[in-house]
């Protein structure tokens, strides 16, 4: 209802909207809702290129259900953080945990902007953040936070108040770069169908890209159930 909070079914009308064409005022007006409403959930959803209906749900369940009590407040050494943690310790996980990144295949940077972004209690940093605690230069900062954008990893918001961007990381961050992988199996496969007939699937090339496209569906198809089962468990 209007003034409530987005549905999944408005999620789908918001997105189909999009499909064709339409601006957010007109969305709006079809869902009974204010401009800024949808707006805000597409922004913070991935931007009107990106945006996908289920995604945007599950990343919203995750966000609501997500209460992390607060350590209590304890007596701090001097130089520690307001949970009492040396900032070496926290420099220290995130360049162990940036290495594993780079051995998954992530490139060296975008791995270290992603482990900084999961050792930051707020699940979010800015920019100049990223320069100051990387020490790079921010055009190198900007293609690593492109690359993790394009996986779907992170996402960004304005920083309120300011001109600055801020960059999130969340829970629904793995679903949705595993659909993306599931989405790119789905290409490979067919093109690797396709280069099968061109070449002859009886011949040892087609044979083997016939293999290889079987292959990435079943795999791909085992991913997108496997995301929607943990979805599921989240309510999503």
């Amino acid at each position: 209802m209007p003034g409530g909070r987005l549905t999944p079914d408005d999620r789908r009308r918001i997105a189909a909207g999009l499909a064709q064409g339409f601006g957010y005022a007109e969305i709006a007006r079809q869902l009974g809702r204010p401009t800024s409403t949808v707006s805000r959930e597409v922004t913070r959803n991935g931007g009107p290129g990106s945006y996908r209906a289920e995604a945007a749900h599950a990343a919203t369940v995750v966000r609501s259900r997500r209460r992390v009590p607060r350590p209590k407040r304890v007596e701090k050494p001097l130089g520690t953080d307001e949970y009492g943690r040396a900032p070496e310790l926290v420099a220290d996980f995130s360049a162990q945990f940036a290495e594993l990144f780079a051995r998954t295949g992530f490139p060296r940077m975008p791995a270290a902007v992603l482990a900084r972004l999961y050792a930051a209690d707020s699940g979010s940093v800015t920019a100049g953040e990223l320069v100051r605690h990387l020490r790079v230069s921010p055009a190198t900062v900007s293609a690593a936070v492109g690359y993790l954008e394009d996986q779907e990893l992170i996402r960004r918001e304005r920083d309120g108040g300011t001109r600055r961007d801020r960059y999130f990381v969340d829970e629904s961050a793995w679903y949705r770069t595993t659909l993306a992988g599931a989405r790119a199996n789905e290409l490979l496969a067919a093109k690797a169908r396709d280069g099968a007939d061109s070449l002859g699937a009886s011949t040892p090339a087609g044979s083997r890209l016939l293999g290889m496209s079987e292959y990435l569906e079943k795999v791909g198809l085992d991913m997108v159930r496997s995301a929607e089962r943990w979805r599921g468990q989240l309510g999503g």
